[in-house]
């Protein structure tokens, strides 16, 4: 496959969700569909859609050519990829001391394009064809970059970071002029604007309320980050004077289309409430495990989405990322039974599941009338599925090698290739 080549049929081993055969909108996200299969088939694709999916069931799978939904990055950091791996800080020194000069240099626009488009060709090479991320609270600098990320293929919600207190001056910005700028934005190709108050750390209730009212007017999605560290949940209680999930609470933050970021420390009752409100959590164990954060006990909570969270999370690959998730739970556990959280169930989350969350639901899937977003893997090991597709499932997670990625397609046409 040569890169830009519009491709019209790929064959091999499919990875399809549970649903397969139901329409791209159809709803995966109750326990019965939350999980994959491997089959051998093959893709039709038209126009940048799924036109036709074959599935020949009698026959073996073949390891050597496996046809992958894109994979989905719930919680990034487009302008933290050159700050992947500083180590030895808590959250809050890491921000003043490493991120926040980092995100100081988008106020050169064309260092944010020529960036946004190398972190583009990386996320691609590792098979991510969608994102949830942030941007700065530099504007030119953020659509530079969103114009870049539409460029090469990608779909994603990205957004200007949103803060007007609790950093240093050169990144602050008042909250009226912050509001202004971030209803200024537009959608570029298949990135559209999200709304992006960083944390209650860093906004005042004026600048959260004016994000949420911004939301609700545009019809926008909303992210955030929430309890990632008990420093961070003492500091915003003494900052507003009640709990964190009670301040996005009181700010009108919180609802269906909000991704809340790592929500660690939460209560049970925390957790309810959020469920409540059908907010969205994007759980990031690399991150949590790099900044010491604490270990996200809350898989059951739903919708749940993974994210990499570079530069906090060091792994870039969201196969790498599901692998975490699953040692996470695992060792939650006093027993190892866990059936519901295989492999199958992980490969799930970071296509299907995280789409669903995002509500995407013509993203994260082999099936007809999604979007034709696909990654060709060539492992170079033998796959034995020992009579079930969750030893074949479990092998191709705990083996991942980047390298077996052949090519990555966005709507249909060839976004990264191997060599090329």
């Amino acid at each position: 496959m040569r890169l830009g080549e519009d491709i019209r049929t790929l064959e091999g081993t499919l990875m399809l969700d549970a649903r397969t055969g139901a329409p791209a909108g159809a709803d995966s996200s109750r326990r019965g569909g939350e999980s994959t299969r491997l089959v051998r088939g093959a893709v039709m694709l038209e126009r940048g859609r799924i036109a036709r999916v074959e599935v020949d069931e009698r026959t073996p799978i073949d390891p050597r050519r496996i046809i992958c939904p894109g994979f989905i990055d719930a919680h990034l950091h487009i302008p933290q990829f050159d700050a992947i791996g500083h180590d030895g800080l808590t959250l809050l020194d890491w921000l003043n001391d490493v991120i926040f000069p980092a995100e100081r240099r988008w106020e050169d626009a064309a260092f944010a394009r020529a960036m946004a488009a190398r972190v583009a060709k990386r996320l691609l090479s590792h098979g991510t064809t969608g994102i949830c991320a942030y941007g700065t609270v530099h504007h030119e600098g953020t659509r530079a970059a969103m114009e870049s990320l539409a460029a090469a293929g990608l779909r994603g919600s990205v957004g200007q970071v949103l803060m007007d207190q609790s950093a240093p001056d050169y990144l602050l910005r008042p909250a009226a002029q912050l509001i202004d700028e971030a209803a200024r934005m537009e959608r570029v190709g298949r990135i559209e604007p999200i709304v992006s108050p960083r944390f209650a750390v860093s906004c005042s209730m004026a600048l959260m309320r004016g994000a949420a009212k911004l939301a609700r007017e545009k019809d926008w999605p909303i992210q955030t980050h929430l309890a990632e560290m008990l420093p961070e949940c003492e500091l915003v209680e003494r900052l507003h004077g009640m709990p964190y999930v009670d301040v996005y609470k009181q700010a009108g933050l919180l609802g269906r289309r909000t991704v809340l970021a790592h929500g660690i420390w939460l209560s049970e009752v925390d957790r309810r409430e959020l469920e409540g409100w059908r907010c969205v959590i994007a759980h990031c164990p690399t991150a949590n495990r790099f900044l010491s954060s604490g270990d996200f006990a809350g898989q059951k909570f739903r919708p749940l989405a993974l994210g990499s969270d570079v530069a906090g999370g060091p792994d870039v690959s969201m196969v790498r990322v599901a692998r975490a998730a699953r040692e996470v739970w695992l060792a939650s556990l006093q027993s190892q039974a866990a059936p519901m959280f295989g492999p199958d169930y992980w490969w799930w989350q970071i296509t299907a599941g995280n789409a669903d969350a995002l509500g995407w639901s013509d993203a994260g899937r082999i099936a007809v009338g999604a979007a034709a977003d696909l990654v060709v893997v060539e492992p170079d090991v033998e796959l034995r599925s020992a009579g079930s597709d969750a030893a074949a499932l479990g092998q191709l997670m705990y083996g991942w090698d980047e390298r077996w990625i052949a090519a990555t397609v966005c709507e249909g046409r060839v976004a990264w290739t191997r060599g090329g």
